[in-house]
């Protein structure tokens, strides 16, 4: 019998794919990423189920859509009676290890029973997401030409260069994770690594912050006329952003860019602890993000509930070591719900819950099969959740601020890809249709135009189809009807 790989997932957040040199990126620096693809598989069309970090992480955790059971947003965490694939692994018999502690994943009482280990083996210094952004930074404005006291400095937090070198949140998981596998257990294991970067604020230390030449980083895409969704146009207005110059854009991508490859360096030091370790021809590594960012994309950054866009929601997966073949692409559509299932497959584990992953085995043989035939995403809320939605502090307040103005910004999307096309419904807004081979960026919107019309419709079946087969998910176990009840017979009972 073969022996069961050991595992390290590492979760990248808010990284878009087409940063990673492995997935097309001409101006990134990520070595250690990029080898990591030659030693293993990419997968070109990979696509998140949600555009923000809490809900995307519950439904990988979980293999289940965010509207299955309500995880929508970012403090609707995985509760103790929730499955989740950590758990099952644990209760197979892998000892499950969770280098950190972001705390957007599990609710109260759920990671204890779903990992065996948790924590920093040293915690970060400073605020709860590393270091003290806003006080320990130098700006450029000789190269973005707007001053140090200008808003837009902290609206778009850019350019920031860390003076000191406080352990940080990715920099102190990273260690722990080095120091873990120093001494790995006999048994087989799980090594969970979820880091922050490249996170907003964008701020780097050292070397990283001057790697990347500004003048070569390539322009942002441009907002589309007519501007649907009207969130896009809502956050220039309210955050100032019209007034960014390319070479503010130029200095964001640079930072940005830098951020990925200071988290390339970190993917490439755990690389190595596990070949110290001596399990590298046993250890499958997964790599992903949670989600992408704007970028200055569409004028904005970061990214936003109801965002569909290929920028947010295509995803840089990367599968490599073990049973993985190596110098292997697909372009098969893939969710990344599919993710864990298939680390399950590898490991001979059947979940004990009923999830809509589908295990990505079959593809490593044969990667041009078909897999999916479409892949979603959905995001936002109804008119009425608006006291649920989020209320974040500066620098998020002004963000916040127009989803509680004007919940419509925010309201439910679906999003559908198959091999050619994005349809995007909007329960408050026009629908969209864009051609993802003529227009991957996806700017010229073709709905309501009479020769689309068959897809139109065909992609409306399918979101119709999709919601009607994932509402909900049956329990696994039966429960007997007429149980015994341990109460007092109705008019039999002695008076109080």
């Amino acid at each position: 019998m073969a022996t069961p790989p050991d595992i390290v997932v590492i979760v990248a957040d808010q990284l878009r794919a087409d940063a990673v040199g492995a997935f097309g990126a001409k101006h990134a620096r990520t070595p250690h990423l990029d080898a990591l693809a030659t030693d293993g598989m990419t997968f070109t069309n990979a696509f998140v189920q949600h555009p923000v970090c809490s809900p995307s992480r519950a439904s990988f955790l979980t293999g289940w859509y965010p509207h299955t059971t309500g995880h929508r947003t970012l403090d609707g965490l995985l509760r103790p009676e929730e499955p989740n694939f950590l758990r099952t692994f644990r209760d197979q018999g892998y000892r499950v290890v969770w280098a950190g502690d972001r705390g957007d994943t599990f609710a109260p009482g759920a990671t204890e029973l779903s990992v065996d280990e948790h924590g920093f083996t040293r915690p970060p210094a400073g605020p709860r997401w590393g270091g003290a952004p806003y006080q320990r930074m130098r700006r450029r404005p000789e190269i973005t030409g707007i001053g140090p006291d200008d808003p837009l400095w902290d609206r778009l937090f850019y350019g920031g260069e860390v003076l000191d070198d406080a352990l940080d949140f990715d920099e102190a998981a990273v260690r722990t994770a080095e120091s873990w596998l120093r001494t790995v257990p006999s048994q087989p294991w799980v090594l969970f690594v979820p880091l922050v970067a490249p996170h907003c604020p964008f701020e780097v230390p050292e070397p990283w912050f001057s790697l990347h030449n500004r003048a070569e980083q390539p322009p942002p895409v441009a907002a589309p006329d007519g501007d649907n969704p009207a969130y896009l146009a809502a956050i220039r207005d309210r955050h100032g952003l019209a007034r960014a110059t390319p070479e503010v854009w130029q200095e964001v991508a640079a930072v940005y860019h830098g951020m990925v490859s200071r988290l390339d360096d970190h993917v490439g030091r755990i690389r190595a602890a596990v070949a110290a370790a001596g399990t590298t021809d046993n250890t499958v590594i997964a790599f992903f993000a949670d989600h992408g960012e704007y970028l200055g994309d569409f004028g904005v950054v970061e990214k936003w509930p109801s965002a569909m866009h290929a920028c947010i929601t295509r995803d840089p997966l990367i599968l490599s070591g073990g049973p993985v073949p190596s110098g292997r692409t697909s372009d098969a559509l893939v969710e990344l719900i599919d993710v864990i299932p298939t680390l399950l497959d590898l490991a001979g584990i059947s979940a004990t819950h009923s999830h809509y992953g589908r295990s990505l085995r079959h593809l490593f043989d044969t990667p041009d099969a078909e897999h999916r035939t479409y892949a979603f995403t959905e995001g936002g809320f109804l008119v009425e959740e608006e006291p649920r939605m989020e209320r974040g502090p500066f620098p998020y307040d002004l963000k916040g601020e127009l989803q509680h103005e004007n919940p419509t910004l925010v309201g439910k999307a679906f999003a559908v890809r198959d091999r050619d096309w994005t349809y995007v419904w909007r329960l408050y807004e026009p629908p969209e249709l864009y051609n993802r081979h003529a227009d991957p960026d996806e700017t010229d919107n073709l709905c309501g135009r009479p020769d689309h019309a068959a897809v139109e419709e065909r992609m409306r079946t399918a979101i119709l189809s999709w919601l009607a087969a994932t509402t909900d998910v049956l329990p696994m176990d039966r429960d007997p009807r007429r149980p015994t009840v341990d109460l007092p017979t109705p008019g039999l009972a002695a008076p109080a």
